[in-house]
This record gives C-alpha cells, sequence and structure tokens, in this order.
C-alpha cells in the first residue's frame, strides 16, 4: 500500500497520487456544503452568517494544528525515502508526544479565548450567539481533528493517498447524516451542525488508527521508539511549527478581511459564506495537489534524487492550470445555480453579491496553484521555513484590503483580496524555489 515516488513518470506519480486526494477533498467539502445548506435551509440566513462569520478564525487555529501535522510528517516520507525504517519508526514515537501536546494546549486557550475573539472581529450582534455555540464546540473537538489528520498525513508520506479517503468518505456521510439528526430531530441549532462535524472526524480517526494497526507494521512503534529524544522533537517541530505558522499567518490575513466584511452586514456575511463554501470546492484540488507535492519532495529528497524535482513541479502546473480553466468556465455558467444551494431564490443581493465573488476568485486560479504546487513542494523538500515568508504575503495582501480597500470601496474589494494574495506569494515563492534548487545542487542532492 506504500508507494514510492522516487522512479517513474513523475507527471503519473503525481497525478495518481493526486486523484484520490482530490475525490476525499471534494467529498469532504460537498458534506461541508452539505451542511452548510442544511444550516441555511432550515435555520435561517441568520444562522448561516453566524458559520460564515467563524470562517476565518477557524481556519485560524484549525490551519494551524492541521499544518502542524503535516508538517510533522515530512521527516516520516523523507526517511521513507532513504529507506531509513529506525529513524521513521522513532519520529512517529515523537509525533505521538507532540500532536498530544499540541491538542492539549490548543484546545484549552481556544475555548477560553473563543468568545472575546468574535467580538473583537465585530461579529454582528444578531449573529454572534449563533457563531459562539457553532466555534466552541468545534474547538472541543481539536483532539479529534489532530488525530485523523496525523494519521491520515503519515499514510500519505509512505505513498498512501487512498485508505485515507476511504476513512474521509465514511465520516462525511455520518457527517451529514448527523447534521440532519442534531438539527431537526434533536433541536441543538448550530452547535448540532458543529457535533456532528466533531462526532465524525472521532470516528474517522479511530478507524484510521485501527487500519494502521493492522495493515501498516511499518507505522508499528515499541516503547523505544515512544521516548522522547530532543534530535527529533527539534526536527519535528522545525517542519511542523512553520507549517503550521504559515496557515495560521495565512488566516491572520483573512481574520482582518472578514472583520471588515462583517461590518458590511449581515448580508453580505451570507453572500461571501455561501461564495466561500463553493470555493472551497473547486479549490480543494490544489489541496490535494500541494499534499502530493510535499510527499513527493520529501521522498525523492530522501532519496537524493533532486535531478526530480522539477519535473515534479512541471507535472503540478500543468494539471491545476488545465483545472483552473475548466473551473473558471463551470462558474461562469453554472455559478447562480449553485448559489441558490444555499439560500432561497428570491434573496437576490445574496446570488449576485456571491456570484460576482466566485467568478473574480476564479478567474485567478491558476495563481492559487502555483502558491499550492511550490510552496508545498518547498516544504517537503525540508525548507518548511520559506512558507512562513510566503504566508506573510498573503497575509499583508489580505490584511492591507481588509483594513483599508474593503471599508472604502466596499464588497467588490473583498471579491480581490485573496487573489492578490495568491499574486503576491508566488512572486515570493517563484525565486524562493530558485534558492533552493541552488542549495540542492550545491549541496549534491
Amino acid at each position: 500500500m506504500t508507494k514510492d515516488m522516487t522512479v517513474g513518470s513523475p507527471m503519473k506519480l503525481v497525478f495518481n497520487f493526486a486523484i484520490p486526494l482530490m475525490f476525499g477533498n471534494l467529498f469532504q467539502q460537498f458534506y461541508a456544503m452539505v451542511d452548510t445548506i442544511i444550516v441555511g435551509r432550515f435555520l435561517g440566513t441568520g444562522p448561516l452568517a453566524a458559520v460564515g462569520s467563524t470562517g476565518s478564525i477557524n481556519f485560524l487555529i484549525l490551519g494551524f494544528c492541521l499544518g502542524t501535522c503535516a508538517g510533522f510528517t515530512i521527516p516520516v516520507a523523507q526517511t521513507f525515502g532513504s529507506k531509513d525504517i529506525r529513524d521513521l519508526k522513532r519520529f512517529v514515537g515523537n509525533i505521538v508526544w507532540l500532536a498530544a501536546g499540541f491538542s492539549l494546549v490548543f484546545t484549552v486557550a481556544t475555548v477560553v479565548l473563543c468568545r472575546p475573539i468574535l467580538q473583537w472581529m465585530h461579529t454582528p450582534a444578531d449573529i454572534i450567539d449563533d457563531a459562539y455555540n457553532y466555534i466552541v464546540v468545534i474547538f472541543l473537538g481539536i483532539p479529534t481533528i489532530v488525530l485523523y489528520n496525523v494519521l491520515a498525513s503519515l499514510l500519505r508520506a509512505l505513498g498512501d493517498s487512498r485508505t485515507p479517503v476511504v476513512f474521509l468518505v465514511v465520516a462525511s456521510l455520518l457527517n451529514i447524516g448527523l447534521d440532519l439528526f442534531l438539527i431537526l430531530v434533536i433541536p441543538l441549532g448550530v452547535a448540532g451542525a458543529a457535533w456532528a462535524t466533531v462526532i465524525s472526524q472521532g470516528i474517522s480517526g479511530l478507524a484510521c488508527l485501527a487500519f494502521i494497526w493492522k495493515k501498516f507494521p511499518l507505522l508499528h512503534i515499541s516503547r523505544d521508539d515512544l521516548v522522547p529524544r530532543k534530535r527529533y522533537m527539534k526536527r519535528l517541530l522545525g517542519m511542523g511549527v512553520p507549517m503550521g505558522l504559515q496557515s495560521s499567518i495565512t488566516a491572520i490575513g483573512s481574520i482582518l478581511l472578514q472583520t471588515s466584511v462583517n461590518g458590511l452586514g449581515s448580508v453580505v456575511v451570507a453572500s461571501v459564506t455561501a461564495a466561500s463554501k463553493l470555493y472551497q470546492l473547486f479549490g480543494c484540488v490544489f489541496d490535494a495537489l500541494g499534499v502530493s507535492m510535499s510527499t513527493y519532495g520529501g521522498q525523492n529528497i530522501g532519496a537524493r534524487r533532486g535531478d526530480r524535482i522539477f519535473a515534479g513541479l512541471r507535472s503540478g502546473m500543468i494539471i491545476g492550470s488545465v483545472y483552473s480553466v475548466v473551473a473558471l468556465v463551470v462558474i461562469i455558467f453554472f455559478g447562480r445555480p449553485m448559489v441558490q444551494l444555499f439560500v432561497d431564490s428570491n434573496e437576490t443581493a445574496i446570488i449576485d453579491q456571491a456570484y460576482q465573488f466566485m467568478v473574480i476568485q476564479t478567474a485567478f486560479f491558476i495563481p492559487l496553484a502555483g502558491v499550492n504546487v511550490i510552496r508545498l513542494l518547498i516544504q517537503g523538500m525540508g525548507y518548511s521555513k520559506l512558507a512562513v515568508f510566503a504566508g506573510a504575503f498573503e497575509m499583508i495582501a489580505r490584511g492591507s484590503f481588509g483594513l483599508f480597500l474593503v471599508p472604502t470601496f466596499g464588497f467588490t474589494m473583498a471579491c480581490f483580496a485573496s487573489p492578490a494574495a495568491w499574486v503576491l506569494a508566488d512572486a515570493f515563492l517563484i525565486p524562493a524555489y530558485c534558492r533552493v534548487m541552488k542549495h540542492v545542487k550545491q549541496y549534491g542532492y
């Protein structure tokens, strides 16, 4: 079930590895979209806006957790590429301690600070209670989210991109069923949608753990592997924390942008919420490409096959560019009916604004492909600190739009904030990649 990405056609390897991830991400976004549809249709536009208003803070906290989980497994991919099984198992053992520690600290901190953060973000008074009821449950479930994502990232590091998708599909179907039950049968409101997400993630993580125990002896660890070791901890933190910070720094810009959007009123918040769900559905392909490039880069650097890196980059960008064109055509012709999945057809202002938001975002998907392909490739190769700078450029762009342009020029500037962030990040990542490759050649990789 493992996959060696150090031999064979880079295009086939990247594409075949990404396909299950794309399917899994699409399915995950599909159930997230269904979750939003259920909230919007059965609870109304107010609760829909409340859930949407938590998106950026959700991205800030969970983005750090997920980025850190992915970063922790980069040394696992590298040692798998170099066939150093002893180090691989010791890295896994030390990941257990770090993941548990991060889960505990972030759960306590976010639950305590949840409402003050929403107040600081100027969440509208008519939706702040629902926003709190939703996001505080999500934060309580951080340990379940970390459990699944660490285990899934470990499997992907060894080249298995299919198995995590199976558990993700099961969790998604369970989530939809729990949404209906906890919102319609047991009327928990928006908190029901959050509990559905947490419960399904926990079950998915436990199923993934059982699968590894039965089918992946390579990831079985002994008591000696669980001994905390400074060298391993330092390297794991050196990979994981920058990737987590990259996501969080990017999210700071999103929070500033969301704060300015909140100031435009509940109708605009609902419009951006509906459009963002569609964007996440279409944009998840780039996330899959990024994970593929991270594994590809990690394994090939571990095997000292630096000569294969550019071919992988080229393959990832070709796939991303072709998809970007297709996505734009689909949104132009079918964007409005898609928005109507979330709101009634008489909500014309929301539909028009959401459609405008989506068309502008999709028109800049090729720069988004560049951000994901180049950044994750560099991270997988072990240069994760550069990702922090890429995230900083995204933060600067979104933050500038949120602080200055959206309050002055309104909703249209909110539509251009993320595209500007992607272009600015690419302006840093392209020369950063060239510098990394120069370093790789210099040291004989």
